[in-house]
């Protein structure tokens, strides 16, 4: 016999933007008895760029959290892109594209709280062992403990490396490791993208999260598992960010971990199971977003859901609409990336450094 079982109309494994954007949008929908798990306790911690897209301010507007969330953002209006010939050049989009940067211990809180607000339960240090089906079908979940949630449906969140999702084809993965430091110099309302060629055509970055701190990594493929991420990382600081780091304080420790991503959108749904975000592999694959992606998935699928519980659309038919508004969301973005990387890992992004006035760059970069 279990230990102790929580029963639930819906049951979400993970409480990364995703699981939370999901939760929090089911208590607008006005869907009662939702369940909320996580393998750790809030606040915590978690390695990401924490960047935030335009889409992705849009929907923390749809939840309800944007008021919350502004004041802990860094706004971002500008990019510092150096190509693999380390030509640099500053773009900027304007006012309406605008991202920002949130520390993700911050972001998820927000979502988490608000979602609680609207009265989904969570439970944190809940790490899900396996999915319980009966009769071909998923009703639920349990953890070492013995302890179970039963419900009429679950939404798996729990990220790339779930093992709760139905089964799909080879796994595409980047690597990625990071570090935080205080005291950098960096142009004020700008990331950076280096196109370097040990990573190319994926890229380092620097992303500033304050006035005064910013993260910093790489993400890059390596399928023949030929670098030691720690052993690149601090090539590629040598090389692009010495001078800057001497009097820099550096906060913490590296974190690595992967990110694995698809150029397809596919299998994210089976008979009581919905999956969203980084666990459906809705990451961008040139860029390894995947904040707005999963917030993103994660209101498609709280509506998705609020259709069937409310009786407006049988489960088939509501999660067939579910995977694919999010292909209609994310798939030319994914296949634009097949054309545009290659570009990147030529001279072309050079020549048009080479190519843009000085004047141009100038006028861009002094952009506030």
């Amino acid at each position: 016999m279990p230990k102790s079982v929580l029963e639930a109309d819906v049951a979400i494994v993970g409480a990364g933007p995703a699981g939370t954007a999901a939760a929090l949008h089911l208590g607008q929908l006005g869907v009662k008895r939702v369940v909320l798990v996580d393998r750790a306790d809030f606040p915590r911690d978690k390695t990401c760029g924490s960047g935030v897209s335009p889409k992705g301010i849009g929907c923390l507007k749809t939840l309800g959290v944007w008021d919350a969330v502004e004041p802990h953002a860094y706004w971002v209006k500008g990019l510092r892109l150096t190509t693999r010939g380390n030509e640099t050049m500053f773009l900027s989009g304007g006012e309406a594209a605008a991202a920002i940067i949130c520390n993700r211990r911050t972001l998820d809180e927000i979502l988490l709280r608000r979602a609680q607000s609207l009265g989904v339960e969570f439970v944190p240090n809940f790490l899900v062992r396996s999915l319980i089906e009966e009769g071909g079908r998923v009703v639920g979940f349990q953890d070492d403990e013995g302890r179970e949630v039963r419900a009429r449906y679950t939404v798996v969140a729990d990220g790339g490396h779930s093992k709760l999702i139905p089964e799909r084809g080879p796994k595409s993965i980047l690597q990625a490791i990071m570090g935080w430091w205080e005291g950098v110099e960096f142009t004020p309302h700008h990331v950076e993208m280096i196109f370097d060629p040990r990573v190319a055509p994926w890229y380092v970055w620097l992303f500033p999260e304050n006035d005064t701190r910013v993260n910093i990594g790489i993400c890059y493929r390596d399928d023949a598992h030929q670098h030691n991420a720690r052993a690149l990382f601090q090539q590629i600081l040598d090389t692009h960010f010495a001078p800057r780091l001497r009097g820099a304080r550096q906060l913490g420790t590296w974190k690595g971990h992967p990110i694995l991503y698809s150029y397809t959108i596919e299998k994210l749904h089976s008979p009581g199971r919905v999956v969203i975000g980084e666990a459906g592999r809705m990451v961008h694959p040139a860029t390894g977003e995947g904040i707005y992606q999963g917030m993103r998935s994660g209101i498609l699928a709280a509506e998705a859901l609020r259709d069937v519980l409310t009786g407006a659309s049988t489960e088939a038919r509501a999660f067939e609409r579910y995977e694919s508004r999010c292909r209609l969301a994310y798939s030319a973005s994914f296949a634009a990336t097949r054309l545009l990387q290659p570009l990147i890992d030529s001279p072309v992004l050079d020549t048009v450094a080479k190519v843009l006035p000085k004047s141009l760059r100038n006028r861009v970069a002094a952009t506030p």
